[in-house]
């Protein structure tokens, strides 16, 4: 199987708040801090897969009420996945292809998300890399999404570290994207 990674699109930002505005009317006033775009598609000349990442932030009281109405929406919770904190969703057919997860605030799966997005804008050296990374593994025919993952590691644990990670924290999201 192959993965399809694109160079980077200027639409993606106007993509991102085509559907946050659709997550802000999904969902209750005060229900949510944040609605975050993450993501290869976050990071401005970085590749990615043409999919809008997008971490919807609540408080752990209200997760309930969040699940619920974005099923009410239309979306299919998928649960944790093994990713304690995030839980997936699975999208209308409809609109801008993305990927829903709503985070717990503070959450690990948040902040690596966060992380990632925040090192990569940041750091043109960091950024190259993980491009280079994840455009030779795009040319391979791999077995799986997870052995493309599982390529990207190394360089993710790279971008953690460089934004002040601490061992253990780096062994957990390891450990979750295996």
């Amino acid at each position: 199987m192959r993965v399809f990674v694109v160079p980077y699109d200027e639409c993606w930002p106007s993509a991102f708040e085509s559907v946050r505005r659709e997550l802000v009317a999904a969902l209750a006033p005060g229900t949510v801090s944040a609605i975050e775009h993450v993501g290869s598609t976050a990071v401005p000349g970085l590749p990615a897969k043409p999919v809008i990442d997008v971490d919807v932030v609540a408080d752990e009281a209200q997760l309930a009420g969040v699940i619920a109405a974005l099923c009410a929406a239309g979306y299919v919770h998928r649960g944790e996945r093994g990713i304690p904190g995030r839980h997936a969703f699975e999208s209308p057919p409809h609109g801008v292809p993305r990927h829903v997860y709503v985070c717990v605030e503070g959450c690990l799966a948040l902040r690596n998300h966060l992380a990632v997005r925040d090192v990569l804008r940041n750091d043109p050296l960091l950024r190259a890399e993980y491009a280079a990374v994840k455009e030779a593994l795009a040319g391979r025919d791999l077995a799986s999404v997870e052995e493309y993952v599982a390529g990207k590691t190394a360089v993710l644990q790279q971008v953690l570290k460089a934004s002040g990670m601490t061992a253990h924290e780096l062994e957990s999201v390891a450990s979750m994207n295996a």
